[in-house]
């Protein structure tokens, strides 16, 4: 980029959010490399969604040379939606197989020790609507699992609220598209335990791209290939 140093600069609310490949790369990724076209990826969506990453309301999540995954917290979802003037409330629990061999969807996340946890349920109202979204989702298909095939350790010990969890943010992003298109909540997204931790450190793939510069030039993204 002709020794000039890559920045990405926006607002959120009164916020100025600055945005560089070595700031995302050191405080939003774990030290794990990034590539440009990620860095892009992740900026675009910030910027869009008027996101603040230093508040993990968005960051990046990647597994050796797998792809990166940009993803969102769920109380950046929940909070874009509350604030949506259309938004007009929302209902969500857990589907369990109880001893009676029948499927039940219960409120909140609470079971007995012999219900079987299959899914879990939410609704988001719209005051524009006449009906509300409704959203299922089944344990086995969202339930993140290490290689072995077992349980990640959240899944393991609180799958009724990392499910209901799911389930919640599906339907507010259907439900409030326009505002929550393309943001995906961390628990969406499969993972594998065996490569939650970052791999050695390698050469830096955006070390040619940035320099320590005092001057800051706005990059143009149309111009990168």
């Amino acid at each position: 980029m002709n020794d000039e140093k890559i920045v990405v600069k926006y607002k959120v609310g009164d916020e100025d959010i600055t945005l560089t490949p070595k700031i995302v790369q050191e405080y939003l990724t774990n030290g794990v490399q990034i590539t440009l076209p990620e860095f892009k990826m992740f900026t675009e969506l910030c910027k869009a969604r008027k996101l603040n990453p230093f508040l993990k309301e968005a960051y990046v999540i990647k597994y050796g040379n797998n792809p990166a995954q940009i993803v969102v917290g769920k109380d950046a979802v929940l909070k874009r939606a509350i604030n949506n003037p259309k938004f007009n409330g929302r209902e969500q629990g857990i589907i369990i197989l109880n001893d009676k061999n029948e499927v039940e969807e219960r409120r909140g996340t609470f079971k007995l020790p012999n219900d079987v946890l299959v899914g879990a349920w939410a609704k988001v109202y719209r005051k524009d609507w006449d009906y509300p979204v409704y959203v299922t989702v089944g344990f086995d298909e969202v339930a993140q699992r290490k290689g072995s095939g077992d349980l990640n350790a959240n899944w393991s010990k609180k799958g009724a609220t990392m499910v209901e969890k799911v389930a919640l943010v599906r339907a507010l992003r259907e439900a409030f598209v326009e505002d929550l298109g393309g943001m995906i909540e961390e628990d969406e997204i499969w993972k594998d335990e065996a490569q939650s931790q970052p791999k050695p450190k390698q050469n830096d793939p955006l070390e040619t791209e940035i320099i320590e510069a005092e001057t800051v030039t706005e990059i143009d993204f149309d111009a990168v290939s």
